[in-house]
């Protein structure tokens, strides 16, 4: 009963340990965001054109806060409550106004300049910070947006024949192509052929140049080399018999021509053949008997 009684203790301790974690985290975040944003009273003296809840509170261009909320005070005030930062440096003569993200977004609250020492926001009856804008300020965009439209309206106005035409030529162009659109999708598979056999040519050239083992690009090259490099060898070689049988034609030329007898006659076994200088010696001695 003891033990039991131990492990009950341990799990409540543990979920309250649990709880007051969870409780603390909560609390420390609500606090954390009431103190990071404050409400703001932004008041319209005339219309609010595309301002929603949800809007953007922006200040010189930076997003502070959103808006919460927006009524209608009377007929002729908008009243609009946003949630910003009290980090934001807003002051008494904040300009207050709206922009807008195109011609046909959703409005938002513009908050520019203020003097660094002006005084702060002056606060409502409630203690919540108020800020009016500036009429003219909005009769300036609500202007500029109708100027904005006026144009266009005038541009296509005074164009309205070329853009007519314009129109004419485009729904021209479309009928072409609908009348056309079998030929179309022939020209188109004709081309889907072109790529494909593009594609098995690139295909080859890769297997040649780059395929298994080397490509049969590379193996060509290879033999033509071993081909060239064998000859090479083989015409080296006939070239050093080529010098080797000129050199024994010429010495047989040589002999022929120093002793033509013995190149046709060979050498005789007994008697040596008279050289070319025994007749010139014989022939001063056949002089000498001819003097006496």
């Amino acid at each position: 009963m003891e033990t039991r009684a131990n492990y009950v203790l341990i799990g409540a301790f543990t979920l309250a340990v649990i709880a007051a974690a969870f409780g603390f985290v909560l609390w420390f975040q609500s606090l954390h965001t009431t103190k990071a944003r404050g409400p703001l009273r932004v008041i319209f003296e005339g219309p609010a054109s595309g301002l929603r809840n949800g809007g953007s509170v922006n200040f010189n261009g930076i997003r502070i806060g959103e808006v919460i909320s927006v009524k209608l005070d009377n007929p002729r005030r908008v009243v609009a409550l946003a949630m910003v930062e009290n980090t934001a440096p807003l002051r008494k003569d904040t300009l207050v106004g709206l922009e807008f993200q195109g011609l046909t977004g959703v409005a938002a609250i513009s908050l520019k300049g203020g003097e660094e020492a002006a005084p702060a926001v002056p606060l409502d009856e409630d203690g919540i910070p108020v800020l009016t804008a500036d009429p003219n300020k909005l009769q300036d965009v609500t202007e500029a947006i109708r100027a904005t439209l006026q144009n266009v309206n005038r541009v296509v106005a005074d164009n309205q024949e070329s853009v007519k035409n314009s129109l004419h030529n485009l729904e021209t162009f479309t009928n072409s192509l609908a009348r056309n659109s079998e030929r179309i999708d022939a020209i188109m598979g004709r081309v889907d052929g072109v790529m494909g056999k593009a594609d098995n040519l690139m295909l080859g050239l890769n297997s040649l140049a780059g395929g298994k083992d080397g490509g049969e690009l590379f193996l060509t090259v290879k033999s033509i080399r071993e081909l060239a490099e064998d000859f090479d060898k083989r015409s080296g070689a006939l070239m050093s018999d080529g010098r080797k049988t000129l050199g024994d034609i010429s010495r047989a030329v040589n002999n022929f021509d120093r002793n033509p007898t013995r190149v046709i006659f060979g050498a005789s076994n007994g008697a040596q053949q008279p050289t070319a200088e025994q007749p010139r010696q014989a022939a001063p001695a056949a002089s000498g008997q001819k003097r006496q």
